[in-house]
């Protein structure tokens, strides 16, 4: 029993140190390793959105999107928001590589006022797990027009 273990605990230090072995070679780019290790890579087209002057009360939205531009499906796990006043939208089903996606973001600008900047943290499956997006607003009330 003891001298399978012992086999068993052999067998994956093997394994374990040879996947670590492989030496690159040219440029490392976040595509060449999504390749190297059949990883999803999300590419957003912006990562951040101004919506300009807005009046106090309005919910203002806009749509990320993005595309897997790895090699495995892209899941993303969550997406949350720096504050309550802001929520974010998106599709919970894998993205095949080569396919797009997309996030929506509502900024509810009740209760605020001026400049406003807001965080979008979307963790996923990809090669760089967490991406944050930025959208920004100056929020004017009656009282600044």
């Amino acid at each position: 029993m003891i001298k399978n273990i012992n086999l068993i605990v052999l067998i994956l230090v093997f394994t374990v140190t040879g996947c670590g072995s492989n030496s690159r070679k040219g440029n490392n780019t976040v595509d060449s390793q999504a390749s190297d290790t059949g990883k999803a890579v999300i590419s957003f087209t912006e990562y951040e959105h101004n919506f300009g002057k807005v009046n106090a009360g309005e919910k203002v939205g806009c749509i990320f999107s993005f595309r897997n531009t790895g090699t495995s499906p892209l899941v993303i796990n969550s997406a949350s928001t720096s504050c309550g006043c802001t929520v974010s939208k998106y599709n919970k089903k894998p993205v095949l590589p080569g396919n797009e996606g997309s996030l929506e973001a509502i900024f509810n600008t009740a209760g605020y006022n001026g400049i406003q900047s807001k965080t979008i943290t979307v963790q996923t499956n990809a090669t760089v797990p967490v991406v944050l997006l930025k959208i920004t607003a100056e929020v004017i009330t009656n009282n600044n027009n």
